[in-house]
Formats: C-alpha cells, structure tokens, sequence
C-alpha cells in the first residue's frame, strides 16, 4: 500500500517507520526539517512541507495514497485545518489523530470517520491494524491471538455465516457484526456512529455495511482478510 503520514513526532515517525519495514510505500511529511531528517533513511520518501497550506498539500500524491494519516501531535490548529484540506480533497482514506476530547469533536463535526486517541492507540496497533486488509481496529489478546474489526469481505455479501463458514475454512469465529447508524452530535451534524447488534446467529445474513468482529490466530486471520 501507498500510506501518508503527515506529523513525524514520535508517533508518526513509529507508525512510517513501521510501515515501511513491513514493505509498505511510506511518504513522511512535517514541517520541520530535523523531524524530516531523522526518519528520510528508513521511509520511502519524506519531505519538509507546510500542510496547512491547500496548495503545499496538492504537491504530495494524497490522492493515489490509500492511506492518509495526520499524526500531528503538538499543535492543534494545525491537525484541524490539515485534516480539513485532505477532507475537502476527498482522499481514499483519511484517519485523523486526536489530542483531547474537545479535537475530537470537531473531527467529527467535519466528517472524520476514523479518528485515533493516543489513550488507546500506539504506533504498534495502528500498524497492525493497517498491514491487515480492510481491518478497521485490532486488538491484541496475547502473541499469537487477535480480535479484529474488518469490512466485510464482498463475497461474503448476500450468504449466511453458516454458508461462508468461516469457522471450518480458516479457523476464525465470527463474534458479532456492527452496522453504521446516523445520529446528530452536539452541534447538530449528522455523523455516523457503530451499532453492534448482539450475539449473531448461524443464520444472519451479511449485509453490504457490515462490519464483522472476529476472534482467531494472527496467521489465520491475515490469511482469511487477504
């Protein structure tokens, strides 16, 4: 994958990092020069670049990267008006780190959809999450066993989980399923907030907007998600 991160502080510079050595296209880009100088050697590429600037950011390729991520840690008004740019911009997919319950609000009241909080993600689970296809969160249980949230695979769509039978085929038990609902946040915007819908039966069928969380080895569930 082509991944951005844009805000090389320890987060960011840990997650480019990360990234690369695992093989993935990584562009590291802040505004300050030593930041860029401390990771140009272990990334693919990184550059000094102003992001709150609309222009600055049309010289960066946000547009063929699959990933997008504003890691800025520091200042506040940067990371908004960053994340705004790449919003209005329409990136593939944009994935904004907050700083405080206050940041995260105006995440979402600009439509952010995933949004990080440095309380519940390190570097390390960000990585996993993003070197796994179409996972949207992961969670470690120990070395070798994980529970991931993953968009549902399209040829699942339309069966049963009993026809799927993910269970005998790659040794993965389904838990639950999330759907996405609207509701209106404080400032009265519509956003979108995940609904689980309980212990799922063998019967369920698999809707387009699933989301599946599911239990198994590290292995098997890289090898059912590719």
């Amino acid at each position: 994958m082509k991944i951005i991160v844009i805000g090389l502080g320890n987060f960011g510079s840990a997650v480019a990092i990360k990234l690369a050595a695992l093989g993935h296209e990584v562009i590291g880009v802040d505004s300050q020069i030593q930041k860029v100088e401390n990771v140009k050697d272990k990334i693919t590429y990184a550059v000094m670049l102003d992001c709150t600037d609309a222009q600055a950011l049309k010289t960066i390729p946000v547009h063929e990267s699959d990933v997008v991520l504003v890691a800025i840690g520091e200042d506040f008004g940067a990371s908004i008006l960053t994340t705004a740019i790449l919003k209005k911009m329409n990136v593939k997919r944009l994935i904004s780190r907050t700083i405080s319950p206050i940041h995260r609000t105006i995440l979402e009241a600009i439509g952010v959809m995933e949004i990080l909080s440095p309380e519940e993600d390190s570097a390390e689970r960000f990585v996993k999450k993003i070197d796994m296809s179409n996972v949207l969160d992961y969670l470690d249980l120990s070395d070798d066993y994980a529970i991931v949230e993953a968009v549902i695979p399209q040829k699942y769509i339309g069966l049963s989980i009993r026809e799927c039978d993910v269970r005998h085929k790659y040794n993965i038990n389904i838990l639950t399923i999330k759907h996405d609902k609207e509701i209106k946040n404080i400032v009265g915007q519509t956003v979108i907030k995940p609904e689980i819908i309980g212990v799922v039966s063998p019967e369920y069928i698999f809707d387009a907007n699933d989301i599946i969380i599911a239990f198994g080895h590290t292995g098997d569930l890289k090898k059912w998600l590719h």
